[in-house]
């Protein structure tokens, strides 16, 4: 009897990003099943990985935690009735097999009482045939094969994984996430900055319907929206409301920029954090019956006492509550001025958005390189995060092109480095010689054609940066650009 483990569960086991796993199967090194990885191949493909040691795991998992600058969960167990739902599984699972090794210790019965009633008045040479296989068949069984060990090691810590992070498959669009604590469905694809249709997230609207294709779902929180029977009957539930009690495919829709309306809403400052005299940041939380839809790269309207200002978001939609902007100090910019002095932590501002389609392309395999000119790393932050979340790129390589601002996160872009294997950054100075630096960073890049580029500036630095992107190679569908204000 194989064990089936899913892709998603094997990067985890093996502490490997998707992606990597992804070019394996393309280069035939480890061989799947509809998605599915046997037990053995999982073995054979992954000799030298320690399964009773995933300190390396949780390290790297805590540098990319401090690397997308999330606040720091408390590991929650899955809610009680959804936990005892899973262990229930697991002990019908381990019946079932304990059933079938109870029957297959029958069959080796009936097979010695078989070799004894056909040994009787058996000539010499079938008498020896018979004992060459009865012998054969005690030395295999009592021969633990050489993996056993690393295999008992691996299905254990899959279960655990199974019970604390059930899987889930979002039909059409093939997005992954695990659901981990006591997360809904709902809030678990959020934090995983996959992008599901919903409203109130409390159980009102009924904008996060949702089909389940397979698999089996618990409700976690009582909601006022009524289903229809027919929707019922189909597996329809709202996704706000309900929690996998083990690896689940769900059919829902994943919006686009275009899909997703703009809302208004009231929310809250937490914290003004300065960077520099040029440059700060501004932390807002909205509320929890109230949360902003938006995509890595858009931008809000914000407003505070008949004042306003629009800016790139600096955040990823993964950050529950949380959004960030970063706001450059600009003459005549009022609301800059606000945030820099009078702003304190808790005043409400008025929010409205997102607007502009400058997003990640989530169909595109190709490795990307992100552009940056100065206060244009907000958009790019955020498309960056985004991407992470979503594991999406094969390789990402940042440049950021300092103005009088300079770096001022630099140290948070490094931390990207060392917590990824496939991102790179490179910071540039500030120049008065943007030719030679464009020049400078495109020759890097003698396979342009295999790229997409995403680059956020002034609509000069933008059109100068596309001429020489495009003449070393990039298809001028590749390049995605935001266009900030001179």
């Amino acid at each position: 009897m194989s064990h089936l483990i899913p892709l998603s569960r094997v990067a985890r086991l093996v502490g490997q990003p998707r992606r990597v796993l992804q070019e394996m199967i393309r280069n035939d090194t480890l061989a799947t099943f509809d998605g599915l990885v046997e037990l053995d191949e999982l073995l054979r493909a992954f000799p030298d990985v320690k399964w009773d040691d995933d300190a390396e795991i949780r390290r790297v998992n805590e540098i990319k935690d401090k690397a997308f600058a999330k606040r720091v969960r408390e590991r929650a167990l899955p809610d009680k009735d959804v936990l005892v739902a899973r262990l229930n599984e697991m002990g019908d699972d381990y019946a079932a097999v304990k059933a079938l090794l109870k029957h297959y210790g029958n069959v080796m019965t009936w097979l010695d009482e078989k070799i004894d009633e056909m040994d009787e008045g058996a000539s010499m040479e079938t008498h020896h045939a018979l004992h060459s296989v009865r012998a054969f068949l005690l030395r295999n069984l009592a021969e633990l094969p050489p993996d056993a060990v690393q295999a008992q090691a691996v299905v254990a810590q899959e279960r655990i994984l199974k019970i604390m992070a059930p899987n889930v498959t979002i039909q059409p669009s093939g997005h992954e996430f695990f659901v981990e604590g006591n997360d809904t469905l709902l809030e678990a694809a959020l934090r995983n900055g996959v992008s599901l249709g919903y409203g109130c997230s409390n159980g009102n609207c009924g904008e996060c319907k949702a089909r389940v294709v397979s698999g089996e779902v618990k409700k976690v929180h009582a909601h006022d929206y009524v289903l229809k029977q027919a929707e019922k009957d189909a597996g329809v539930i709202l996704l706000c409301s309900y929690a996998p009690v083990n690896d689940v495919v769900i059919e829902s829709s994943v919006a686009g920029a275009r899909d997703i309306p703009v809302q208004q809403l009231t929310a809250r400052v937490k914290s003004v954090e300065i960077f520099n005299e040029q440059m700060a940041a501004l932390h807002i939380l909205t509320p929890r019956s109230q949360r902003l839809r938006f995509l890595g790269g858009q931008s809000i309207q914000l407003s505070i006492n008949g004042i306003s200002g629009r800016y790139a978001i600096a955040s990823c939609p993964c950050e529950d509550r949380h959004i960030e902007v970063q706001i450059p100090r600009r003459a005549e910019d009022a609301f800059a001025e606000a945030v820099f002095n009078t702003l304190k932590p808790n005043d409400p501002v008025m929010v409205e958005g997102p607007f502009g389609e400058f997003v990640l392309d989530e169909d595109s395999p190709r490795p990307v390189i992100f552009l940056a000119f100065g206060a244009g790393f907000a958009p790019i932050k955020s498309l960056i995060q985004h991407a992470m979340s979503l594991e999406f790129a094969e390789s990402m390589d940042l440049h950021w092109l300092a103005d009088a601002a300079g770096h001022y996160q630099d140290n948070l872009c490094r931390a990207w480095t060392d917590a990824l294997d496939n991102f790179n950054y490179v910071p540039h100075a500030p120049t008065g010689d943007l030719e030679t630096l464009l020049k400078n960073i495109v020759v890097d890049y003698p396979d342009m054609h295999r790229f997409d580029v995403y680059a956020a500036g002034t609509a000069f630095q933008l059109e100068r940066a596309h001429e020489h992107f495009v003449r070393e190679g990039l298809h001028g569908s590749r390049w995605f650009a935001s266009v900030l204000a001179d």
